[in-house]
């Protein structure tokens, strides 16, 4: 299978479950993203090393970067390999000079890996046409984006998208991604994926 290489778009608190956030991957040569929740310790390495930060003592991915240096051993990339449930896994490609091998991990802490060690992501075209949201380009006219700037600060609930029609949800979907909202995008997109399958 084709590997497709993904980028960190954001990261940001969740607003649908508390104390998690979620973390956007961006298409390197596309427009679709794939967002992640993750726990927030996850989050914090995360954030620490985008913004190279220095925390007093070394977090538990620092001392997984020193002791993996210390030994010549490199992380060459990051897979994102499957999605079951709406749970993605990931392993980590990892070459100490003689041979390859793949370690299984959580996303959060292979992406929170990937940051320190500087080195690519990648996911498989099934995961991305499962799970990813489609950026669209056009711009819609002014008064309908302040309509549905006003739904989307409603859209608190999954019961509150359940009555809504397709049409509504989809240009809910579009206007939540235009704002960056992914969390909220993904919320809409289930329901969308949810009635296609009825």
């Amino acid at each position: 299978m084709e590997k497709i290489q993904l980028d960190i778009v954001g990261l940001s608190y969740s607003q649908t479950q508390t104390g998690a956030y979620a973390l956007v991957l961006g298409e390197k040569k596309g427009r679709r993203r794939l967002p992640i929740i993750i726990g927030g310790f996850e989050a914090q390495a995360i954030a620490i090393e985008l913004e190279k930060m220095k925390p007093s003592r070394p977090l538990t991915h620092d001392l997984f970067k020193s002791f993996a240096e210390t030994f010549d051993i490199d992380i060459k990339e990051v897979i994102i390999y499957n999605l079951v449930e709406g749970i993605f896994f990931a392993k980590l490609i990892c070459d100490n000079g003689q041979k390859n091998v793949e370690i299984d991990t959580r996303t959060s802490d292979a992406i929170a890996l990937a940051v320190r060690f500087g080195c690519p992501i990648y996911t498989y075209e099934f995961i991305l046409s499962t799970a990813g949201i489609i950026l669209e380009e056009d711009a819609s006219e002014e008064k309908e984006e302040e309509k549905l700037e006003k739904e989307i600060s409603q859209l608190t609930k999954q019961q509150d998208i359940t009555s809504m029609s397709a049409k509504e949800l989809k240009k809910l979907l579009q206007e939540a991604i235009s704002r960056e909202d992914y969390e909220r995008a993904t919320v809409i997109r289930d329901e969308i994926k949810k009635r296609g399958k009825k």
